[in-house]
């Protein structure tokens, strides 16, 4: 199994049941980063904003997707989707593991959301705040999921990312499990203690 982060919230799947692609993001919606054209089997998105929505960034094989998916409802602000509307969490199993996308997610979690979401291999988590969580309701998130590998994603970085939105460090600071990843990509069989896993941007 090969997981890459494209950066912002876009990810890439790629396993024996098939290639799916993460929230894809437009050229031109998100500061500092263009997304190259990508080859998949199935696109998830979160919901239908630009810079997570993007599905013509993205071209699709034909082919069928064997993937188990579940998505779980919730919402891109604390207002009950007042605010920004709909967030859709998606449940990806594939080779035994199961990998966790929280998209846009606006709140805290309740318990039967938490139930549902259980305890994943891999969870992708957005840290930056403003238009989610923050990073401190971030952490309590991903302390109560318990993911063997936490992947924080929609953050501002050097040169890319919106202004408003906060830096990795910031979710980083309250982690004492964080490892850098040598490259924009992973296997999640390479860990097998818990970790905080910070991939490098992709630019």
């Amino acid at each position: 199994m090969k997981i890459t982060w494209y950066g912002h919230s876009c990810f890439m799947l790629e396993s024996d049941g098939g290639t799916l692609v993460f929230d894809p993001y437009s050229d031109g919606s998100v500061p500092g980063l263009t997304l190259p054209q990508l080859n998949a089997d199935m696109v998830l998105c979160s919901h239908g904003h630009s810079d997570h929505g993007g599905v013509e960034k993205v071209t699709l094989s034909g082919r069928k997707c064997s993937c188990a998916i579940e998505a779980i409802d919730c919402f891109h602000d604390e207002a009950g989707g007042t605010k920004r509307g709909a967030n859709i969490i998606h449940a990806v199993t594939a080779e035994g593991k199961r990998i966790v996308h929280l998209g846009d997610l606006g709140h805290e979690l309740d318990d039967a959301q938490l139930e549902r979401i259980g305890t994943p291999d891999v969870l992708l988590i957005p840290v930056g705040g403003f238009f989610t969580i923050d990073a401190p309701t971030a952490k309590s998130i991903a302390e109560k999921i318990g993911a063997r590998i936490t992947v924080p994603m929609h953050y501002r970085g050097e040169g890319f990312g919106y202004d408003v939105i906060g830096t990795l460090d910031e979710y980083t600071s309250l982690c004492s499990d964080v490892v850098y990843a040598p490259a924009n990509f992973f296997d999640p069989d390479d860990y097998s203690e818990r970790v905080t896993l910070v991939l490098k941007a992709a630019r």
